[in-house]
This record gives structure tokens, sequence and C-alpha cells, in this order.
């Protein structure tokens, strides 16, 4: 028998409060559905062909008037486009995006899930009770600029890694591990969702709000990527910075229980930034019944 993995209890506990509290997560069935269908198969790190297990795509439907109508996921939407895709080109940003990075903080601190996060960091001495020096601090964790390859210049950002995605060296995926960018990636033709990853006994259903999976992105395959599904940026930006802030290890790998899931959240850090950050699905107590 495997070692049941050891929950972080007190973590678990923050992260349901956020959970409780993230009144933009979309329902499933409702505001969006998603068409699991095959099990996707393994496919080696590298390698640019997978069966398509998958017909369909993941998202038969989003509600996105309903995204557009709250102002976190509207200013995370407009972040998408400010990307180049490729590490080893430098990032350029024009003033009009910096705006755009501010709006974005600004409309998730103005959230329940925000407000708890911030006071729960600073009983752990991790932020400054000062908003502006957070709202700063989020800034430096999420869109200061690093270079990731070193042959260009700044050419990445924890937020591009775990938001938008990007390539090294156009030969391999990196990243993308947000449902929203998921979906209107799917919507322009380019993200191809290839089939659900699990263990035989824990096979995903359409409610779930974390899934394991396999697609390809403009041509590439990501053998195994992993993302939340229907959850608010804020809850997203929540977690990881939490977990991000926990240690100093350059990778921090944390087993919780958040709502049903069991999870192994996995943040490594870019010096003072996030370099990436992941949710992994363990098992679902609905389907241990």
């Amino acid at each position: 028998m495997a070692k049941s993995p050891v929950v972080d209890q007190e973590l678990s506990a923050v992260l349901n409060e956020l959970w409780k509290l993230d009144v933009n997560r979309l329902k499933p069935g409702k505001d969006y559905k998603i068409n699991l269908q095959g099990k996707a198969d393994f496919v080696s790190q590298g390698t640019n062909s997978a069966r398509d297990k998958a017909s369909a795509p993941l998202f038969s439907y989003v509600n996105e008037d309903k995204l557009k109508s709250i102002a976190s996921y509207a200013c995370f939407i407009k972040l998408l486009d400010n990307y180049e895709m490729s590490t080893g080109v430098a990032e350029k940003v024009t003033s009009e995006e910096l705006q755009e990075n501010h709006l974005f903080l600004d409309a998730i601190l103005k959230t329940e899930v925000m407000k708890h996060t911030h006071k729960y960091l600073v009983s752990k001495g991790q932020a400054s009770s000062d908003i502006a020096t957070f709202k700063k601090q989020l800034y430096d964790i999420w869109f200061k600029l690093y270079n990731r390859d070193r042959r260009g210049g700044a050419d990445s950002c924890g937020f591009e890694h775990v938001f938008v995605g990007e390539t090294k060296y156009g030969k391999e995926i990196m990243g993308l591990h947000n449902w929203v960018q998921f979906y209107l990636q799917e919507n322009l033709n380019v993200v191809d969702y290839k089939g659900y990853k699990a263990r035989n006994k824990d096979t995903p259903d359409e409610d779930d709000h974390v899934l394991n999976l396999q697609f390809s992105w403009k041509g590439l395959v990501k053998p195994l990527g992993s993302s939340f599904i229907g959850v608010s940026p804020e809850f997203e930006v929540a977690l990881f910075t939490i977990i991000f802030l926990k240690s100093n290890e350059h990778m921090t790998k944390t087993v919780v229980k958040v709502d049903e899931y069991l999870l192994e959240i996995v943040v490594c850090r870019h010096g003072h930034s996030i370099g990436t950050s992941y949710p992994k699905m363990l098992s679902s107590s609905n389907r241990d019944m």
C-alpha cells in the first residue's frame, strides 16, 4: 500500500475558507460545461505527437457574458494577449499593459478572497498590513519580468508562465495552467484537448473543479497539464501566493484538502517571483463512496 500523503491541515483550513468566499467561481453545468471524453495515452516529454482521445473541445459551453461582467475576469482576460509566447524573446511592456497589470491587481484586491488572503498573510508576518505595499509585493511575485532563457532579455514572469503559457525554444509548452486561457485558445483553434489523465479508480467527472489533462498548443504537446476549472483568477492568485510565501525553498510541494479534492500544490520560485505553480489532482472524495 502506498503511504497516504500528509495533508497540511492549517493550510487546508485557510484554503477552504477562501473556497467558500470565492463567489466568482463559475458553476459547472450552468455557467460552463466540459466534455471529458477519453483518457489520454502516456506521452513522453518532448514528443510532439499524441493520439487524440477527445475529438471535441474540452469546453462545450462557457457563459462569456458572465465572465466579462465580473471585474476580475474582465481585467484578467485583457492581460492574456500581452505576452510573447517564446522564451528567449524579450518582453516589451507598453504603458497600457502596465496599466492593465495594475487594474487586474486592483480588481482582485477588492474581492473577499484577496482581503482574507491579505489578513492571513499579515497574521503570519508574510505581508505588510498596508494595502499599497501588499499590492507591490503581489506585483513583484506575479508581474516582475525575469530572464527564464539565458540567451535573451527579460522574457518571462510568473503570471505569463502560469496563466498564459509560453514555449521553451519553440519546442516545448511550459505553464498554461489556467482554464479561461485554455477555453479562449480552444476557441481560436490553437489548443487541442487530447483527453483527461487519471489513475484507474479516479476517473474525473464534469463537475470537477480540478483536472489533469493532455493537450497540444500551436502544434506542441503538453503530455500532462493540470488546471483548476471554473475557479476565479483571485482564488488562484491567492492560493499560489500563500504557498509561495510559505517557504524559501526553490520548489514547495504541499498536499491540501480543498472542498472534496485532495490536491498537491506545486510552486517553484524564480528569485523573488513565481517560476511556476499548479495544482495536481490526487483524488476526489465524492468518488471514494
